[in-house]
């Protein structure tokens, strides 16, 4: 009947974490204490006061309680957070191997975490110790922690190049990263973007995606690479009105069958088999052939073959959002 929260015996005063302060012994179940309070994320003060307590264990987000007790103190708690979580799962459809949400009844859920909603309010709450070795790696300085580093403290990933630095975590998924003489310092190079920044400051980041969600910057909401269930896409370059990007097909998968009202696209097939559809055409590509889709053709592209078909896509015309397209046909369900 209890809802029991696995509190990490900390390591070192870390800020990162929430802390679960333990109370007194729970009768005939040695291990198993009650819950005293909640802490929020300290400073560095008091998480060093609270390692030199002992009382004090990491909130680990990690809970176990029956299905029974949890809808129980939801229902009594949070109730329009359970009516909208039920809505959503009433609502959801199948699609492939995934189950999607009712879009509406889970975006009418409360944005709130399940320790602020239940776990800081029932009288049901417990806490076992637990010594697992854990982390949340919820940050790039902890990342760093568990990483293999050099003889000067170093951790690397990826094509990098360092001289006189110190304790650094850097990491390239593309291009090379240099580093000269810094020392504890965090450099993060992806296909979009590259974060800078002192490990002292790894959960500032969150400050600065909030930043960037009020920029309105895509890097925020969006990864280069966007999956698709026939495969994915990849933006290369976005100028002007045009953009190119590099689309890869799963073997025996199609797009839908669409048309765009405000662009054109050229496709080149680099490897693999396609076979397109446009208009009343059906027409099969081989590698280092390409064809013209022009504004306002009914279109689609399939790959035929054994291995995953990659081609260039060349868009060009006054708009060319996502939202510019007219699906009728789709083997996905998303007309």
């Amino acid at each position: 009947g209890r809802i029991v929260a696995f509190g990490m015996k900390p390591t070192a005063p870390e800020t990162g974490y929430g802390y679960i302060e333990a109370g007194s012994a729970l009768d005939g179940l040695e291990g198993v204490a009650a819950i005293a309070r909640f802490v929020e994320k300290p400073d560095a003060a008091t998480a060093a006061r609270f390692l030199a307590e002992g009382r004090h264990l990491w909130n680990s987000g990690m809970f176990v309680a029956t299905a029974a007790t949890l809808l129980a103190e939801l229902e009594r708690l949070a109730p329009e957070l359970l009516a909208a979580v039920r809505g959503a799962v009433e609502g959801a459809t199948r699609d492939l191997d995934f189950i999607r949400l009712d879009p509406e009844a889970f975006a009418a859920a409360p944005d709130i975490s399940i320790d602020y909603a239940v776990m800081e309010k029932t009288a049901h709450a417990a806490v076992v110790p637990a010594d697992l070795g854990w982390s949340d790696v919820g940050s790039w300085a902890a990342l760093w922690e568990v990483s293999p580093k050099d003889a000067a403290g170093n951790a690397t990933q990826g094509p990098v190049a360092l001289y006189g630095a110190r304790n650094c975590y850097v990491r390239s998924e593309g291009i090379l990263a240099g580093v000269v003489g810094l020392e504890d310092a965090v450099l993060v190079v992806t296909d979009d973007a590259v974060l800078a920044m002192h490990r002292d400051r790894a959960q500032d980041v969150k400050k600065l995606l909030e930043q960037l969600k009020a920029d309105g910057r895509p890097q925020a909401t969006e990864h280069r690479r966007m999956y698709r269930p026939w495969g994915h896409y990849e933006g290369l370059i976005k100028g002007d009105r045009f953009q190119v990007k590099k689309i890869s097909v799963k073997p025996g998968e199609k797009l839908s069958l669409q048309k765009h009202f405000h662009r054109a696209e050229h496709w080149v097939v680099v490897a693999g088999t396609a076979i397109v559809e446009r208009d009343a055409e059906r027409i099969m590509l081989r590698e280092n052939e390409s064809i013209y889709l022009p504004l306002g053709c009914v279109h689609r592209m399939e790959n035929p073959g054994m291995i995953p078909l990659t081609l260039i896509e060349v868009q060009s015309g006054s708009y060319l959002g996502e939202d510019d397209i007219v699906r009728f046909e789709d083997t996905y369900g998303r007309t």
